[in-house]
């Protein structure tokens, strides 16, 4: 072999060389930015995995929560239609009472006192007496001279309640009018005894 065909071979193994070193090169580096790859699209759905699971997490405790407040808030409700029932109960049973006023002894002293604060807020120099039978029986010329003596004004007795116990005061011309009944006169207080009375049915003292 002449020296020239020595030199054509050492080219071609040096070429050779060359380009298996290159190939090598560039298999190295596809297989670094293949592991890249892998390890980015890994953190990516460790990532997505995460965030899913944290979706899931958040969900469930909103649903948790709220189930926790439906649930709160139907005991509440129950609660409080259970306070209103006892409440209608008492406030009817009160009612129920004050049908048989008219029996207690001190009746015709309670007359009295509600005609007193009738005329008083009715503030008319003559006004007309509607009351129960019992209280009409009570409220005689005698009764009645004695309280316009005391009120300052002329009290003439009017028709009988017939579906009310106590009595209502109105102006002569009935325009103006005060109902002291014993039954408007709870229902007005309704409101400020609820809490007294509720506290006193479950047992609480202040």
């Amino acid at each position: 072999m002449n020296p020239r065909q020595n030199g054509i071979q050492a080219l071609e193994r040096a070429i050779m060389e060359e380009a298996r070193g290159e190939a090598d090169q560039i298999l190295a580096d596809a297989r670094t930015e293949a592991k890249n790859i892998h390890h980015q699209a890994q953190a990516q759905a460790d990532a997505e995995r995460e965030a899913i699971l944290q979706r899931a997490q958040r969900k469930a405790q909103d649903l948790h929560d709220h189930k926790t407040a439906a649930a709160q808030l139907e005991a509440q409700t129950l609660k409080l239609q259970r306070r209103e029932r006892l409440l209608e109960q008492v406030f009817d049973a009160a009612r129920q009472k004050l049908t048989s006023a008219s029996e207690w002894p001190d009746y015709e002293q309670i007359v009295h006192q509600l005609v007193r604060e009738a005329v008083a807020r009715l503030g008319a120099g003559e006004v007309v007496v509607k009351a129960d039978g019992v209280a009409q029986k009570m409220l005689d010329n005698t009764s009645l001279a004695e309280l316009e003596k005391e009120m300052d004004a002329r009290l003439h007795l009017g028709e009988s309640l017939t579906e009310s116990t106590g009595v209502v005061v109105e102006t002569p011309d009935g325009h103006r009018q005060v109902d002291s009944t014993l039954e408007t006169r709870l229902a007005r207080m309704r409101e400020e005894l609820r809490t007294p009375v509720y506290r006193i049915l479950i047992g609480e003292t202040q």
